[in-house]
């Protein structure tokens, strides 16, 4: 009986091996490479978007800051978006801080 163990045992450890040994060698398979380049390229889409993102969310709290997107004085909706000469000055001066007297 112990003898039967020891027989499974090893066999499911070379069973184990063999498809680690194989997947392995599937990696460096150029088709293997092509699907890792792949998802490389893929990540790397998603971190330059999600920078477009917080780029374009940045811009636009330092246009607000500036005033440069204030817009008219009969503009209702522009100047409620508006921000105070302190919380302007809080956003230049401090980038990393609360954004414009909102805590995220």
């Amino acid at each position: 009986m112990a003898r039967l163990f020891w027989v499974a045992l090893g066999a499911a450890a070379g069973v184990y091996a063999v498809r680690k040994v194989s997947k392995a060698a599937e990696a460096y398979t150029p088709t293997g490479v092509a699907h890792g380049l792949a998802d490389f390229g893929d990540g790397l889409r998603e971190l330059a978007s999600a920078v477009r993102e917080g780029m374009a969310e940045r811009e636009g709290e330092l246009r607000l800051a500036l005033g440069i997107d204030a817009g008219t004085a009969d503009d209702p909706e522009a100047s409620a978006a508006r921000l105070d000469a302190a919380s302007a000055r809080a956003l230049l001066d401090d980038p990393t801080g609360p954004r414009g007297g909102r805590a995220f």
